[in-house]
């Protein structure tokens, strides 16, 4: 997730003034480990938390349902442990199985 700076829009007063005091649109993307975006939501006013736009995104929906082609847990390389793919994030996201 990232803030992407714009020139706001005339009388949109402060919905796009974000934590880091400038204007910008939320980008939200799912890529996998070959930098493959698998999700983009772009568009959310600058002020919206990291969670909040999570939350009311699709992408939140598509993985609780497993809709989204994340591969099976697998065998690590040269072990007898298996352990599933994950969706690396910072503390704003509820941590969940994914």
């Amino acid at each position: 997730m990232t803030n992407v700076r714009i020139q706001p829009p005339p009388n949109s007063g402060s919905l796009y003034y974000n934590y880091k005091h400038f204007n910008s649109i939320v980008l939200l993307a799912l890529v996998d480990a070959g930098y493959n975006f698998l999700y983009v939501d772009i568009g959310s006013y600058g002020r919206i938390s990291d969670g909040r736009v999570f939350n009311s995104c699709s992408l939140l929906t598509a993985v609780e349902q497993q809709a989204l082609e994340i591969r099976a847990d697998e065998q690590l390389p040269n072990s007898n442990c298996t352990t599933p793919y994950v969706i690396v994030a910072d503390e704003a996201f509820t941590l969940k199985k994914y």
